[in-house]
């Protein structure tokens, strides 16, 4: 059985160190870093190359996300990135994570969820390749940018009606609802940049 490698990346060392417990003397797994700041995670990833990333969605901050994830699926395209969540994130956030680690997880629990990651990650992969058109993909852009439906209907010389029925299948294909996370989505695809954000 393969021993996979975790990173931690969280500031607060009560956390970080109760998290690493639950990984002591598991075959499986190995703590190999904790890390406290993300100026010394690039280094940390190249020394121990880790299987799994264990970080604080606060600590990438919300207009960092893009540009973190980009260099992630570069620089490391195996790795599983886990979001370990401490206080509330927004669910549109959380969705570009593979799992989720609460605090109020047991360490069965956070074992477990680690597992069937590592189990799942080939379906996972095939479910996160979503096929937008390119049309619907001109609409996304558009809502990002904050255009109503009249707008993008004038851009895009569709009626209104078409606009609606675009955005219905793009809600349908990403599972996202809200204009922020589609908003979200749309940076961290690189379909849009946040200087063209309103």
């Amino acid at each position: 059985m393969k021993n996979n490698k975790i990173l931690i990346v969280e500031t607060s060392p009560l956390i970080s160190s109760g998290l690493s417990s639950f990984f002591e003397g598991m075959n499986q797994f190995t703590v190999s870093a904790v890390v406290d700041n993300m100026e010394d995670l690039q280094d940390k990833m190249v020394i121990h190359n880790p299987d799994i990333l264990i970080i604080n969605p606060i600590m990438i901050g919300y207009y960092a996300l893009n540009n973190f994830f980009k260099n992630l699926s570069q620089n490391y395209p195996n790795i599983h990135c886990v979001a370990l969540v401490t206080t509330y994130i927004d669910k549109n956030i959380l969705r570009y994570f593979k799992e989720i680690v609460e605090l109020s997880d047991n360490k069965q629990k956070v074992v477990n969820k680690l597992i069937n990651l590592l189990n799942n990650s080939d379906e996972t992969t095939s479910q996160e390749n979503i096929e937008l058109s390119n049309r619907e993909i001109d609409v996304l852009v558009s809502v990002a940018k904050g255009m109503t439906n009249k707008e993008i209907s004038d851009l895009l010389s569709i009626s209104v009606h078409t606009v609606i029925t675009h955005r219905k299948n793009i809600v349908k294909k990403t599972g996202i609802k809200s204009v922020a996370g589609l908003t979200v989505y749309a940076l961290l695809n690189n379909l849009v940049e946040e200087s063209e954000i309103n």
